[in-house]
């Protein structure tokens, strides 16, 4: 991957090969991973671009959501 002027750094370092993992993955979702080239990215239109980077937002929220709704809820007492 072109290094260049990337200036998004990640909170989490050690996260950065599973968020690597993950952008191909929505790629492959949205279908568009047959187009990329190893790790060029340079040819893909920003549309395409952008469509890849809202799944990966969908999928972090929705993730987020059914943590949420896993939880125990807590008890409320009434007095």
């Amino acid at each position: 991957m072109g290094q260049g002027q990337k200036r998004n750094t990640l909170l989490v370092p050690e996260a950065n090969k599973a968020m690597y993992q993950f952008k191909y993955e929505m790629a492959n979702e949205v279908g568009i991973a047959n187009q990329i080239q190893g790790d060029y990215w340079g040819h893909i239109s920003s549309r395409d671009c952008g469509a890849v980077g809202g799944a990966m937002v969908r999928r972090m929220i929705q993730q987020y959501q059914q943590g949420l709704a896993n939880q125990q809820q807590p008890q409320t007492t009434i007095q």
